[in-house]
């Protein structure tokens, strides 16, 4: 019996020891850098002939490391391992898969800095970001387990006179798990072992940018006892590699973080029924977000500006649940950006590994940086450039926290999912107008209302059309198991990651009757 969930703390760096910890984490890291990591297939390593090279957006001449590149040819070895081990995986009881997962969160928990240290290094995440992205994959493994535990006997139906009815949850097939990049780590894990614990097997194929953690993380799942041909590794291509694993016949279930474009593309591949296949994909996409802090006239202005500042450029701005727009009461509206602009030219932008702990770092990559400064160029016909517009890409992809005032609301960088730390800030002469335009885009991830009106708030529980809303707080820093992360819309599936319906997404419900 497992002790009742809670999520893993943070690290608090203000710490000395703490501090020292990382640093020399990060040391250790360093002294490793460069290092090869085979595919994995069935239990083997497999080299290629073509690698994947992942480099330190921070100092872009740094290799963190190279991970094989699969071929098509792998992508089908890769998938008849899974299918294969999968009969034999599905009966293994669902206590013991939880125990492998608890198992895992125990190394990786171990490993805390090393991990974190990894993400500062080849994600370019700040140091508190970093902390977070670890402790929220430690959370991912230990949640699911206990949801695996719970869903093990099924749920409760009736049963006639005569007659004994049982409704159970039975794994799926063959995962394919295509995960992100500004999570490496948390939601890599998560996708992967929420299939794994459900009696799913799994290729994953991590994102081009940061496979080397997703490399050590399928390590961890072998030292924690996952057998051969469960987990398989297979970084490649997404037109090549990922298309193909996603039309396979053989593939029963897809889970993908990413961008809408390509998520929709693959949701529509999902449907097509190949040849040979006797059954219907299931799929499940995270796509994106243009969200919104909305700040209303009877609101706490230092807890409005708090919330913006956060929401737009904690891992400067590149996560789908970014605060990336504001929409403020005309009566606050002029104290509220002033105060704004004076928090967000206060933050500092360098590498993190750096023992100065900036609150930003990097941007990802150089396509990344042009993406992001294009948009900035396009901000300055469509609103007034009151904070950042700076960039410089020399050394590292590094982009200063840029804020537009004055935005109309149907512009492009307030209807556009930029990725990037850039904050569009639009007016409302009333609150209901304020949530008007929160909803005027395709997105419906997460929002943020900064009000002490009670009436208002429960008019935005009902028309604020997000599947994560937050009152008085920012809109970003989900917790899994307290808030269940997933959106309405185009952002996705709304599958809800870290909560307690995840896990039936990835089974088949069977219904059991038998009369006496």
């Amino acid at each position: 019996m497992f002790t009742p969930y809670k999520h893993e703390p943070f690290t608090d760096f203000t710490i000395e020891a703490n501090k020292q910890e990382l640093l020399t984490a990060i040391k250790q890291v360093e002294a490793n850098l460069g290092g090869h990591y085979p595919l994995v297939i069935n239990g083997e390593r497999v080299e290629t002939d073509d690698t994947i090279s992942s480099y330190n957006p921070a100092n872009k001449q740094e290799l963190i490391g190279t991970t094989g590149k699969a071929t098509k040819a792998h992508a089908e070895q890769a998938i008849e391992a899974a299918s294969t081990a999968f009969e034999s995986w599905r009966t293994v009881a669902p206590a013991e898969r939880a125990n492998i997962l608890v198992r895992a969160a125990a190394i990786v928990r171990r490993r805390k800095h090393e991990f974190t240290a990894l993400l500062i290094k080849e994600a370019g995440k700040p140091w508190k970001e970093a902390d977070a992205d670890t402790a929220e994959g430690i959370d991912f493994m230990e949640y699911y387990a206990r949801q695996m535990v719970e869903l093990a006997e099924g749920k409760s139906v009736h049963s006639r006179e005569g007659e004994l009815n049982r409704y159970i949850y039975t794994p799926t097939g063959v995962t394919v798990v295509i995960s992100p990049w500004n999570f490496a780590f948390a939601i890599m894990a998560g996708t992967t072992v929420a299939p794994l614990v459900t009696g799913n097997t799994v290729l994953l194929k991590p994102a081009s940018t940061t496979p080397v953690v997703a490399a050590k993380f399928v390590e961890v799942l072998e030292e924690a006892g996952v057998p051969k041909g469960v987990i398989n590794f297979v970084p490649g291509s997404g037109s090549e590699v990922g298309d193909y694993l996603v039309e396979h016949p053989k593939t029963a279930l897809i889970t993908f973080t990413g961008s809408r474009d390509v998520g929709v593309r693959l949701y529509e591949k999902a449907a097509i029924v190949q040849a040979g296949q006797n059954h219907l994909k299931r799929v499940i996409v995270e796509m994106g977000g243009k969200d919104t802090v909305v700040v209303d006239n009877e609101a706490d202005i230092d807890t409005a500006v708090e919330a913006i500042v956060i929401s737009a450029f904690g891992f400067s701005g590149q996560k789908c649940s970014a605060g990336s727009r504001a929409v403020i009461h005309e009566d606050l509206y002029d104290e509220v950006v002033a105060k704004v602009v004076e928090k967000t030219e206060a933050l500092t932008v360098g590498n993190p590994a750096d023992a100065t702990n900036y609150y930003m770092g990097p941007v990802i990559d150089q396509a990344a940086f042009d993406k992001i400064t294009g948009y900035i160029e396009i901000g300055k016909s469509e609103g007034k450039l009151v904070a950042g517009g700076k960039s410089d890409d020399a050394e590292g992809y590094f982009i200063h926290p840029t804020v537009f005032a004055d935005v109309d609301p149907k512009a492009r960088i307030m209807q556009e999912e930029i990725f990037g730390p850039v904050l569009a800030i639009s007016k409302a002469s009333t609150f209901a107008e304020a949530l008007e335009i929160a909803n005027n885009t395709e997105y419906g991830l997460t929002g943020a209302v900064i009000t002490n009106n009670r009436a208002k708030i429960e008019q935005a529980k009902q028309d604020f059309h997000v599947g994560n809303l937050y009152f008085n707080r920012n809109c970003t820093g989900a917790i899994v198991g307290y808030h269940p992360f997933g959106g309405f819309k185009m952002s996705g599936t709304d599958s809800k990651a870290g909560g307690p319906d995840y896990l039936t997404l990835h089974m088949q419900a069977k219904t059991i009757s038998e009369m006496f």
